[in-house]
Order: C-alpha cells, then structure tokens, then sequence
C-alpha cells in the first residue's frame, strides 16, 4: 500500500505536469487541448495519490490539517482547469498551480502524522461529504478571488462576469457543506450549531460572499467596484480564519472542530 511517503514523488509529477499544463496555457493565445490535457494528467495524478492514500490509511484521508491542505491543492487545481477552459483566461492555470504549489510545499515540509486513527465523532456518514464539499467551495472562492485582485489591477480585463460565476458556485457548494455540518454535528454532538469559533468565522465568511453576491458589478463604476472586489477578498480572508486560524485562539482547545495538529 501507499502511503504518505510517497507524496513529495507523486507531488513532483503533479506540479511538473500542472506548470506544463500552465505554460502551454500562456504561450497559447486560444484555449489549448494540449493545456488542458496536461492539467488533467497533473488532476488524475493527485487524485491517484488521494486514493492510494485512502486505501493505505483505511479511513478518508480528511482527518488532519494536511490532509485538508491536499485536497485543498487538487481542487485549486481543479477550479483553474474549469475557469480556464470556461472563460479561456489564459493565466489562470498559472495562479491556481502556483498556490497549490504552495500548499503541497507545506505539507513536504510539515508532514503530519497521518495514521488509521478515526475517532467515533469522525465516523459519521456526513464526514466526508461535509469535508470534502467545504474543500471544493475554497477552491472555487479562492479562483475568484485571484481573479478579484487582478481585476483590481488590471480593470481593462472584464473578468467580472467569471468572478460572479465563480461565487455563485463556491457559495453554492460553501452552503451545502454548511447544511451538512449541521447535519453531522446533530449527528454526532446532538445539536445543529452550538456557536463556537469556527461556526461563527463560518457564518461570517457565509455572509461576506453573500453581500458581495448582491452587488452588480456589471453596472459599476470601477470606484464602486473597488469595494466588490474588497468584500471578496475580505470574504477569503475570513475564510482561512474559518479554516485554521481559528485552531490558534484561546478557545480552540475546548472546540469539537480544532484540527489535529500533533
């Protein structure tokens, strides 16, 4: 079985092919087959390792703050792929691999202990969709907020309508893995909410996306826009808050939803 052992290996192919993917992309000024192929290549090579790592583990790889962080990078991956061959910005693919990048560099140089231990609030049927939707909604918020920075510097682009497509999706999704945390935490603490850091940091970065959702920024004038793109950025903010910035305040260490970070 595989195992996390081999994960800078299968990291170095999936980066490898990726940047390739996003080389093509920017030498190409039409969207390329050969680009997407790549990036696909570089998708199903993590999602083999995610897989390998499963069956090594026997439980879903879901558990830890790094194994977050890996599924965090295969669906940036993912995101980019999808706004590439949607809206054909050629430098997407660039942004997207870029920031995985960084997150698999983290998880090489802070491996975590990654072993079979499940405990029983983590066996609940809505774990891993839970989970695994909140992981593809920060994906998809975090492509529109690349793209929210460079509209900021460079107006001239439009990416306004992929930026509202982006977070029509990622809120989407972020409200169904909200609605099925509440299910899980019924599930297994026997309330829906109790407002503890993290659901609040949740709520919060819920609303922040809702509120730029509202605006209409095709009918903007870019002073205007200035403050769409700003509660956008500010709503990803609150989103690394919600994912781990809230395992380091005082109150985390009686939370149900700290990571485990030994």
């Amino acid at each position: 079985m595989a195992g996390w052992n081999i994960f800078p290996m299968m990291a170095a192919v999936v980066v490898l092919l990726s940047a390739s993917g996003a080389v093509v992309a920017l030498r190409c000024k039409e969207r390329s087959g050969v680009a997407i192929l790549l990036s696909a290549l570089g998708i199903a090579t993590m999602a083999t390792f995610i897989a390998l790592l499963w069956l090594s583990l026997e439980r879903p790889p879901l558990r830890t703050m790094g194994e977050t962080r890996l599924w965090y990078s295969f669906f940036l991956l993912i995101a980019g792929l999808i706004t590439y061959a949607r809206w054909r910005y050629t430098w997407i693919m660039s942004f997207s691999t870029l920031l995985a990048t960084v997150f698999i560099i983290i998880n090489i140089a802070r491996p975590e202990i990654h072993d079979q231990t499940l405990m029983p609030a983590l066996q609940s049927v809505w774990f891993v969709p839970h989970v695994a939707i909140y992981m593809f909604s920060y994906a998809l918020l975090g492509c529109a907020t690349l793209l929210a920075v460079v509209a900021l510097v460079r107006p001239a682009l439009q990416l306004d309508h992929a930026i509202e497509r982006l977070l029509y999706g990622g809120l989407a999704f972020l409200t169904i893995g909200m609605l099925t945390g509440a299910l899980w935490a019924k599930d297994a603490w026997g309330a829906y909410w109790s407002w503890d850091a993290k659901e609040a940091w949740a709520v919060a970065t819920w609303s922040l996306y809702l509120l730029a959702l509202h605006a209409s920024p095709s009918i903007m004038a870019y002073r205007r826009k200035v403050l769409y793109y700003g509660v956008i950025i500010a709503g990803f903010l609150a989103l690394q808050m919600c994912w781990y910035g809230v395992n380091y305040l005082p109150s985390a260490a009686e939370s149900a939803h700290t990571y485990n970070r030994e």
